[in-house]
């Protein structure tokens, strides 16, 4: 069965990961740019998880009480009984889990993720093949231009302009379009006499 690709905005939110190996590290950053509250618990850590201070990490065994205030969890030991209680607890409290190596224990999953800025791309072929996931992932970063963070951000910003300068949503839709390919040809964002010009411009093709 293929997985529902939730786009969900995280940050803030109480996350538990059980596991202090390299598996859970992984999981650790690759959520990290998305600003959870990240709870580690486990007898040991990977060194590298010292040089994270933004984590909680809590030294010693799991113990269920933790999934308390839990928003989501990860089980990432070595210990394929414990992932599966930890899994088998989260259902029970309707907290999505995560399972590493374990699909059928998982209520959500990890997608590849390209990330860049603002854009997030999440590429799953629900457990078939990692390898062409990864496969993917690489395809469609060679595709992006190396500033598109910048144009996202000018992007963003250009909209208070664009939407007092073109009140008609037609108009602006547009706009919006041709604005995105502009930066897309150039694989910049616009300068700010730049856009200044392509406002003008436009203004003028649309007032005949």
């Amino acid at each position: 069965m293929a997985y529902f690709p939730f786009f969900m905005d995280i940050e803030g939110l109480n996350c538990l990961i059980v596991g202090g190996g390299k598996v859970a590290l992984r999981k650790a950053e690759k959520l990290l740019p998305y600003s959870p509250v990240i709870h580690v618990v486990s007898p040991g850590f990977a060194e590298e998880f010292f040089s994270m201070s933004t984590l909680y990490l809590i030294e010693g065994q799991f113990r269920p009480e933790m999934l308390e205030n839990m928003s989501f969890v990860i089980a990432a030991t070595d210990n394929p009984e414990l992932n599966h209680r930890v899994s088998m607890l989260c259902r029970a409290r309707n907290i999505p889990v995560n399972v590493v190596d374990d699909k059928e224990a998982c209520s959500f999953i990890f997608p590849a993720l390209v990330k860049r800025g603002a854009l997030s791309v999440g590429i799953s072929t629900g457990g078939a093949s990692p390898s062409a996931a990864i496969y993917l992932k690489g395809r469609i970063n060679a595709l992006l231009p190396d500033r598109l963070d910048e144009i996202l951000s000018f992007l963003e910003a250009a909209r208070f302009d664009v939407k007092n300068a073109f009140p008609v949503e037609e108009e602006r839709s547009a706009v919006f379009k041709e604005l995105f390919a502009l930066c897309m040809q150039q694989e910049a964002p616009l300068t700010s006499e730049g856009f200044r010009q392509f406002l003008l411009e436009r203004r003028q093709a649309h007032n005949g």
